[in-house]
């Protein structure tokens, strides 16, 4: 009897299907449910966990880290475009960070009406931390996104489903179009086809495709949920779309071991981070920005050359890096004279400072408790993470998508906006490519842009396409051969994790990891690598793709730790084939190519493209021009 016939196959029709629950999928839902009932059409949203605390905002945020206040005058878009360009060193969409721009703050004026405590000065305003971030009790708010998303979906009546616990595994195409997508359920035995006239992909990132810094008790610990597995760059890569900036990837600097943030203690605080003696590298290190172009004299000094300067002060040997948190606090405690005053603004400090951990990273607030460390008193280590791919926060990877209509110039738009170049299929938030800094209301807001323009695309697209048969048998029974070969094979040895005929999950994932740190640039080579280096690696992974074969599942939560590592794959192979291709070092700080250690601005000022042949199974790298909208 085939593992198959164990499962049930349910298959669920709708207009629009949104994958992934966090915040551009809640942005997705609650603009497609407004076009939905204009149009008669039905929407239908799967998350992989639970929508109140699934995606990067699970655990809450301590800040919205886009705000741009256009209507107080605070800043203009065109200054937004540039930072975010200026951060990645030059490669950035203006047209698609500018159609985020213009809508970001009416986003995040929902959050406030639907309950989100933002903070306010005595005259009513945000609270800015930095120039674009705002303050925010922000430990709900995701809960408070998510309740707002649900209830969206509920206003359809039973045009509106929401379903959780269902992993999905591929897209189900149609020719050059994408007609539904394919999945399981990890609380029951069923199979899942959803089959939709347009697709919208927002599931997140991926983090554990390089080998985390914290290891043993602490191997699910990480800057970004450890849970993102690569499922939007995989979906779409696999469904033949063309993607970009793959070779970019985000390594944050945050408190060392527990990944808590920094972004307070720097922008709200005014904290400086030093080396070991005390110096501040950022001053004494200020010659070494010279190197890297116009990119070194921006201000704010781009995040992956802040990275490299502390990277620098390591490798001299000047290590620790701290983060001063006493000078920050004595220092704007000493700027009020009254001593009752400043006794009170003391408390306030200490409490805002451990705000910001248990409003988004309470693990850190736990470390600092048991290792003793009072912020007022003595500093706090900092320290570079393991490597994240994401589009949504200083990352740019993903789907190269159409431009809106009234600002993407000809070559970045071909169709509906935040549609990729497969027929149907759109992104937003980690799924779309070159519009980093996003963050959680950009992403919401862009997941609002994608799902207009997905209703409008079903519109003028009123078929809802029939589904290969044979190929539906086929993808079953891939999605299910992990608990087949368990099954057949776990009473071979007495110990089921050591058998010579499979291999279980997180096995897999290490050799993947150990592969991506030793040979892409991670963390145990300095983030350096080469093209000898990155050659072998392609050679390992194919190795280790010929082991997705032999991959074993004793129940469904492991055959979804089984596909998790299957997309994982896909994001690693992506990055290193298009790290070889920018035959430059652009990103220092996030990676190094040793033997082409320089910025070539007129060679490789350009998008590095990359798209998976279907029909051949052969990748293709092209190069993509940038055209700048903004000076």
């Amino acid at each position: 009897m085939s593992m198959i016939d164990n499962f049930e196959t349910v298959e669920v029709q709708t207009d629009i299907l949104i994958l992934g629950g966090g915040m551009a999928a809640c942005g997705a839902a609650y603009e497609a449910s407004h076009w939905a009932k204009k149009n008669n059409l039905s929407v239908t949203l799967v998350d992989k966990a639970s929508m109140d605390r699934s995606g990067a905002v699970a655990m809450g945020l301590s800040a919205i880290n886009m705000y741009l206040g256009l209507a107080e005058g605070n800043n203009t878009l065109e200054d937004y475009v540039k930072y975010v360009k200026n951060d990645l060193m030059g490669i950035a969409r203006d047209d698609l960070v500018a159609n985020i721009g213009r809508h970001v703050d009416a986003s995040v004026h929902l959050f406030e009406k639907w309950g989100l405590p933002i903070w306010k000065d005595d005259d009513g305003k945000y609270v800015n931390e930095g120039r674009w971030q705002i303050m925010i009790h922000g430990e709900s708010y995701k809960t408070i996104v998510a309740e707002a998303a649900k209830n969206a979906l509920a206003e359809l009546g039973d045009k509106g489903q929401y379903y959780e616990r269902i992993f999905i595994t591929d897209p189900i195409m149609e020719g050059d179009r994408c007609v539904g997508a394919i999945g399981f359920s990890v609380r029951e035995n069923k199979i899942y086809i959803f089959r939709a006239k347009t697709v919208l992909a927002t599931m997140g990132g991926a983090v554990h495709v390089f080998k985390p810094k914290s290891v043993g008790e602490g191997l699910g610990r990480s800057w970004y949920p450890p849970f993102n597995s690569g499922a939007s760059a995989y979906f779409t890569m696999k469904a033949g779309a063309e993607m970009t900036c793959q070779e970019v990837r985000f390594v944050p600097v945050r408190f060392k071991d527990a990944y808590g943030p920094v972004g307070a203690w720097f922008l709200l605080f005014q904290a400086q981070a030093t080396n070991a003696l005390g110096e501040n590298y950022m001053q004494t290190r200020a010659n070494e920005l010279e190197k890297w172009g116009p990119y070194g004299k921006a201000k704010p000094t781009p995040t992956n050359l802040r990275n490299y300067l502390m990277m620098l002060e390591l490798e001299d040997g000047k290590g620790p890096i701290y983060m001063q948190t006493a000078e920050a606090i004595k220092k704007i405690v000493a700027s009020i004279p009254d001593e009752k005053e400043s006794k009170r603004k003391l408390k306030e400090l200490e409490k805002e400072a451990w705000e910001d951990f248990l409003d988004m990273t309470v693990s850190q607030a736990l470390l600092w408790a048991s290792m003793n460390i009072k912020p007022d008193e003595k500093p706090s280590e900092i320290s570079a993470t393991e490597p994240y791919f994401i589009s949504s926060h200083s990352g740019a990877s993903g789907a190269w998508v159409s431009g809106p209509e009234d600002l993407a110039p000809e070559g970045y738009k071909w169709g509906y906006p935040n549609m990729t170049t497969v027929k149907g299929l759109f992104a937003a938030g980690d799924a779309s490519g070159a519009s980093s800094h996003k963050f959680s209301s950009g992403s919401f807001t862009e997941g609002r842009i994608a799902a207009k323009a997905a209703a409008a695309f079903c519109v003028d697209n009123p078929d809802l396409p029939a589904l290969p048969a044979e190929k539906i048998e086929e993808l079953k029974q891939n999605i299910l051969q992990p608990l087949e070969i368990f099954e057949t094979h776990s009473g071979y040895t007495q110990d089921p994790n050591i058998n010579p005929n499979y291999i279980r999950p997180q096995m897999f994932m290490f050799r993947l990891q150990k592969i991506m740190d030793e040979y892409a640039g991670g963390p145990s080579t300095g983030f350096k690598t080469s093209a000898p280096l990155l050659e072998k690696g392609l050679e390992y992974l194919e190795m280790l793709r010929e082991d997705i074969a032999k991959l074993a599942a004793e129940d469904t939560h492991e055959l979804m730790r089984c596909w998790e590592n299957i997309h994982r794959v896909w994001q690693a192979e992506s990055h290193i084939r298009t790290m070889l291709f920018r035959e430059e070092t652009r990103w220092p700080g996030y990676y190094f190519r040793s033997d082409f250690p320089e910025l070539k601005e007129e060679e490789w000022k350009c998008f590095a493209n990359c798209r998976w042949n279907p029909e051949t199974g052969e990748w293709e790298m092209m190069k993509k021009d940038i055209i700048d909208m903004v000076d």
